[in-house]
């Protein structure tokens, strides 16, 4: 990819893209500028990744072709109008904001831009991030399949429509949250049973690791791929027993649906 990528804001989410866009070899560390107000971050960011960094908003979107709006929902009214003045008629804005709709991030700005909204995971450090993108009137096909090959560069990535990204935002924006949970627990019990506890994440990790490729790769169903593992009157059976008396699965919707509501209450305040 021929453009510089200026990336306002270089905290969690900001720096997992940067570092899987890197790795992933799509652009060269030249081609990246960040601004974050942290000086802390800034330093962080060049050691890590070395990269450009600045603490002007404005400096930073002056020098990208594409711009990714990667400061917290309730940031973004102070930094738009710090970096609206730089941004071109060609210039392509990302926002990763949760709960932040295009109209309200089009009023911030004041004018008509080229406007991608975007729910991308932090596995993109890893180059395993689920993104989704949807697009304003202003954003071209080939504008969006430029977005789609910057976040495949770092994972995998969907079109979708703007009312679907609040659910995106539960069922993969938040819910690595949730995996580590489930992988701690999991290490707990493990360690509870006399296994060392590096050991213990490791055996956890990886099983949820090949578990969710199970899933991705053969097609299967996951109740198929359980029932799989279930043998009559065998130990699985009985740990899934004891899940579904504990309520898991009714836990996990509610939870990743109070997610969600969240994400739509943040849109309507932001």
């Amino acid at each position: 990819m021929e453009k510089t990528i200026g990336f306002i804001g270089g905290g969690s989410m900001g720096s997992a893209m940067i570092g899987g866009i890197l790795q992933s070899g799509l652009v060269p560390k030249e081609q990246i500028i960040a601004a974050d107000k942290n000086e802390p971050a800034l330093l962080s960011l060049q050691e890590r990744f070395g990269i450009r960094t600045t603490q002007s908003n404005a400096v930073a979107a002056a020098q990208a072709d594409i711009v990714i709006l990667a400061v917290k929902p309730h940031i973004l009214a102070e930094a738009i109008p710090e970096i609206s003045g730089q941004i071109q008629a060609d210039t392509l804005v990302i926002s990763i904001a949760a709960g932040q709709a295009i109209a309200a991030i089009e009023a911030l700005f004041g004018k008509d831009i080229k406007l991608i909204r975007a729910m991308p995971n932090t596995p993109a450090l890893v180059g395993e991030a689920m993104s989704a993108l949807c697009g304003n009137p202003n954003v071209t096909q080939d504008d969006l399949q430029e977005a789609c090959a910057l976040f495949q560069s770092f994972g995998k990535c969907e079109i979708v429509t703007e009312h679907m990204i609040d659910t995106v935002v539960g069922v993969s924006g938040s819910s690595p949250a949730y995996v580590y949970l489930l992988i701690e627990a999991m290490a707990d019990a493990a360690v509870a049973d006399g296994m060392p506890r590096a050991q213990a994440y490791k055996f956890a990790a990886q099983s949820v690791l090949g578990s969710a490729k199970m899933v991705l790769e053969t097609g299967t169903h996951p109740g198929a791929l359980k029932d799989a593992v279930c043998s009559p009157g065998g130990t699985t059976i009985e740990a899934v027993a004891m899940l579904e008396e504990a309520g898991m699965r009714s836990a996990i919707i509610r939870a990743q649906r109070a997610c969600v509501q969240k994400s739509k209450d943040m849109g309507k305040t932001g």
